[in-house]
């Protein structure tokens, strides 16, 4: 998913063998920086000496709009991509790439150095919530008069749903139809226990 081409600052002034970089690394085959290191060695840079100092000279598969990549340490961006499991999970490598599209590299690089793999939780809230207004605009097809007050979240057989209170004596007794949101579309489901809701909407 992500492949970068590392070089050094002391090939790139020596325009040496070396000047346009290494080969390109699919970082997710690689578990921690020193296979990376090794990999560098294989292909003839001198870590120790006048390669000691890496840049990234490329990069595939993050928008390159998102960052200056010059300013950006080759370990640090493969340690933060790993520590954010975006490197072995497509679903997570997906929020990413939307992620970027409205915001920066070092905004996300924040969210992973302060919650680590955790990252992507407020996203995925925020993306739950436009679900469950979508959910609440269908079902007021079917209950046209009630008040907004009268639309709660409930959990039914481990979806999130909207429903509607119909009699407000415990236990509620919400309306026949609800719409689950914890898919990329709502639809009524029947049948289902609906008696009690957890939070209101």
């Amino acid at each position: 998913m992500i492949s970068i081409v590392i070089g050094s600052w002391g090939s790139y002034n020596e325009c040496n063998e070396r000047a346009l970089g290494s080969k390109w690394l699919d970082l997710s085959d690689y578990s921690d920086w020193e296979e990376i290191e090794e990999a560098l060695k294989k292909q003839g840079f001198e870590l120790d000496g006048i390669d000691e100092e890496l840049f990234i000279q490329d990069v595939d598969g993050i928008p390159n709009n998102s960052c200056n990549w010059d300013y950006v340490n080759p370990q640090q961006l493969f340690e933060t991509l790993l520590e954010s499991g975006i490197l072995d999970d497509d679903d997570l490598y997906e929020l990413f790439e939307a992620y970027l599209e409205v915001n920066s590299f070092d905004n996300w690089e924040n969210l992973v150095s302060s919650y680590g793999s955790h990252w992507h939780n407020d996203i995925n809230l925020y993306k739950l919530a436009e679900k469950a207004e979508s959910a609440k605009e269908y079902l007021k097809g079917f209950y046209e008069q009630l008040k907004e007050d009268d639309f709660i979240i409930i959990e039914v057989e481990s979806y999130y749903c909207v429903a509607v209170v119909l009699d407000y004596t415990l236990p509620y007794i919400v309306g026949d139809h609800i719409a689950p949101f914890d898919e990329n579309r709502t639809y009524p489901l029947q049948g289902l226990e609906t008696k009690f809701a957890f939070k209101r909407y």
